[in-house]
């Protein structure tokens, strides 16, 4: 899972942004390298194609202070949606330390969100990881938009774990941080866990 590097003395977590093609994963990460300051961010790489916004990864280290001497480092990756990028989203995945699904609340994604939770599920499976034991939370992404599922029925309907949840619009930054805070803070408690 997260890299150790003893000489640095830096700790490195993943942490992923999975979803549907075109729901907000990429704007999620757009947002908080706009609003991160200078010191704690590296360089952003977007790949864009004709078809998809991301077709490989975003990448952000997030400085978020020390665990017992170490400097933690955050890595922010996101994975192309559609589902002919399976072998880049089984890549992206490996040594991943926590998971926000960011769902599209519009009515006609319902179908795309239960496709690409149940991808999520098999190919992390096929990595040997449980979903159920890696940090996970659900983003209810686009609430902006008129058209939406209610929030309590995305809930029953892909959050089986009873994950940390939250509404957003992270075209306007809602929801954007919360949902970071919140997977940031469950790697560490699961990272300390480990070092224990």
């Amino acid at each position: 899972m997260s890299f150790v590097n003893y000489h640095t003395k830096e700790i490195n977590c993943k942490i992923v942004y999975y979803g549907p093609g075109l729901g907000g994963k990429t704007t999620n990460i757009q947002y908080v390298y706009q609003k991160t300051s200078g010191d704690s961010k590296g360089n952003i790489i977007s790949l864009n194609t004709e078809n998809e916004r991301t077709l490989f990864f975003d990448f952000l280290p997030l400085d978020l202070g020390e665990i017992r001497g170490f400097k933690t480092r955050f890595h922010l990756y996101t994975v192309p949606g559609q589902v002919f990028y399976e072998a880049s989203r089984k890549l992206i995945l490996r040594g991943v330390d926590g998971i926000v699904f960011v769902a599209d609340s519009q009515v006609e994604k319902v179908e795309a969100n239960r496709e690409s939770l149940k991808g999520l599920e098999a190919n992390l499976l096929e990595q040997g990881y449980n979903i159920e034991k890696l940090p996970l939370i659900f983003q209810w992404n686009k609430r902006d938009l008129p058209n939406t599922v209610p929030s309590q029925e995305l809930e029953k309907d892909l959050n089986k774990w009873n994950a940390p949840s939250f509404e957003a619009e992270a075209v306007n930054g809602v929801g954007v941080f919360e949902s970071l805070k919140m997977i940031s803070k469950l790697v560490l408690m699961n990272l300390k866990g480990g070092l224990s």
